[in-house]
């Protein structure tokens, strides 16, 4: 999430498809796109033709941090060259070719990816240009399209936010939708025999405060406020904390301050019985 998440003790997760960015315009675009890499562990980054050219200030700004990406670009004069080694490769691209070839979203795309790479397959992700995309010419030189279902009338997203995604799926796919970490576990939850203390401990205090003003309905309020706690599923922290929330109100300020007055005076004699019993040690020893 932004401005959080970063842990450098942690270990840095790389591998994945290959991300090929073709004559990308923006040093700016190529760091934010290292990022998002970074973010969803892809680490290998090719160039085809950079219009900035190699290596670029800007890129290294906007990439955050993720400096292993940016240190592992390879650099290429065109896609063919560039898909050489390569045994799959989606063409990222928002509008329809009229190609014969497999149509797949982000989704399916990391999927299909963690199929063929367990198979030992070098698979890429390829991406075009800012303004203009991928050239038909381009996209021929792959074997499946990657596209995503957007506003139709505003299909154009920024080349760093279309790895993010294409990242994202990779990574989901790759750990099976876990999240990174969990609510805490909570304490459990209350038994009747806690519930029922709390609910006697409530009512006194109610009463005794006023609030039951009408005897008739004491007894419909009383199963009123029950059924609030009821409906709560209340742990027995959660009950702690009520217990004491209720006996401060009952104690107010004035008694607050009585009891904290009294626990100090404990805690002194405490102290100073301590230290004479120390004191008394060494004496007694001698005696």
């Amino acid at each position: 999430m932004p401005g959080s998440g970063t842990d450098s003790t942690k270990p840095w997760i790389a591998g994945g498809p290959v991300v090929i960015l073709v004559e990308p315009q923006l040093g700016q675009n190529i760091g934010s796109a290292a990022r998002a890499m970074g973010n969803f562990g892809l680490a290998r980054l090719r160039l085809v033709n950079p219009r900035e050219g190699w290596p670029n200030e800007k890129a290294q700004t906007f990439s955050a941090g993720a400096d292993r990406v940016l240190e592992g670009v390879e650099l290429f004069p065109d896609l063919r060259s560039a898909l050489a080694d390569v045994k799959y490769a989606f063409a990222a691209t928002a509008r329809e070719r009229g190609m014969a070839k497999p149509v797949v979203g982000a989704d399916e795309a990391a999927v299909e990816t963690h199929h063929r790479m367990a198979e030992g397959e070098e698979v890429a992700l390829v991406f075009g240009r800012e303004r203009t995309g991928l050239y038909t010419e381009e996209v021929s030189l792959c074997d499946a399209i990657l596209t995503l279902p957007v506003n139709p009338a505003f299909a154009s997203l920024n080349l760093a936010t279309c790895v993010a995604v294409a990242g994202y799926e990779w990574f989901k796919a790759g750990a099976n939708g876990a999240l990174p970490f969990a609510p805490p576990d909570k304490s459990p939850i209350a038994d009747k025999q806690d519930l029922f203390a709390f609910f006697d401990h409530l009512e006194k205090a109610l009463e005794e405060a006023g609030f039951f003003r009408s005897a008739e309905k004491q007894p419909s309020t009383t199963r009123n406020i029950r059924n609030i706690f009821h409906r709560l599923g209340l742990t027995k922290q959660d009950l702690a904390t009520l217990h004491g929330v209720v006996t401060a109100l009952e104690e107010g300020r004035e008694g607050r301050e009585a009891r904290k007055r009294a626990n100090n005076a404990a805690a002194e004699i405490r102290q100073q019985m301590k230290a004479a019993l120390r004191e008394a040690g060494p004496k007694a020893d001698a005696e």
